[in-house]
């Protein structure tokens, strides 16, 4: 998890070749350059909305592989935030699995223009390319150990762990099973719906045997409910995440239209090659 603002400014050895060899080939001190890009924040981010640098990260399907996954998904979204404003409304799921469109376009680009949340949203998306699995063991009685599996992008084995964790680990919890609703919502969101009703009547369909079904609503509420826990957390301030949990907590549904935007409109064909769904995905 990325703890502040400022580390979220870092740029990769590769990513900083990438931005100079497509946006600046011709220039003579790259060296120069990409020391601009490290130190000057406005400089850095006017750069990443050059037009020939947006026009490699989108055609290109293998730039995902020559850069980093956070400055991958950062010039999705101001990609997302320059074409919504030119736009009047977004499109999202209904019932019944039917898109409908919402005169909420002004919102989106709000938000996307608070560079924290921008910036929050990238890594946490980048973080869903690398899902990691864990076994723990601890200690029931005197002479008798169990042991918990999960993945850090399945909700209910976090919210089970969780029960074991102690207070101060606890932000941590809070912020990945949020992290999980928003992005479930804005990248497959259809999955949401078609586990939790029919497509062509939208009833609702039985539960799985062992899971929880959820509905978008749900998974929305959660959502919302595990950012506020996460900004209220002692250590929220100290991280400097507070104001951006707090951000997302009143504006998750507005959050998962730019997520929403680049599914559907840059990545459509690569979620499932981008996003490693872990083990029991």
């Amino acid at each position: 998890m990325a703890e502040t603002d400022r580390g979220n400014l870092n740029l990769t050895a590769a990513d900083l070749d990438f931005l100079v060899s497509t946006a600046a080939p011709e220039t003579r001190d790259k060296a120069r350059l990409k020391q601009i890009l490290q130190e000057d924040e406005d400089f850095r981010n006017a750069f990443l909305e050059d037009e020939e640098i947006v026009r490699r990260v989108v055609a290109d399907r293998k730039a995902f592989l020559k850069i980093s996954p956070r400055l991958y998904f950062e010039i999705l979204l101001r990609k997302a935030r320059k074409e919504l404003m030119g736009a009047s409304h977004t499109i999202e799921y209904g019932s019944g699995a039917r898109k409908v469109a919402v005169f909420d376009a002004g919102k989106v680009v709000d938000l996307l223009s608070r560079q924290e949340i921008l910036r929050y949203l990238a890594e946490m998306l980048s973080s869903f390319t690398r899902v990691q699995s864990y076994s723990i063991a601890y200690r029931i009685r005197e002479g008798v150990w169990g042991r918990i599996r999960f993945h850090d992008a399945d909700v209910d084995s976090l919210l089970h762990l969780m029960e074991f964790a102690g207070e101060e680990f606890r932000i941590h919890f809070y912020k990945r099973i949020a992290d999980i609703y928003l992005f479930t919502l804005g990248v497959f969101p259809e999955y949401v719906q078609l586990t939790f009703r029919y497509p062509y009547t939208g009833k609702s369909r039985p539960p799985f045997i062992g899971t929880a079904k959820r509905s978008m609503e749900e998974y929305e509420e959660e959502g919302r409910k595990f950012y506020r826990l996460a900004a209220e957390h002692p250590m929220a301030q100290g991280l400097a995440l507070a104001e951006v949990f707090h951000t997302l907590h009143d504006s998750f549904h507005v959050a998962r239209k730019p997520l929403n935007f680049i599914a559907e409109n840059y990545i459509s064909q690569d979620r499932r090659r981008l996003f490693d769904p872990g083990e029991d995905g």
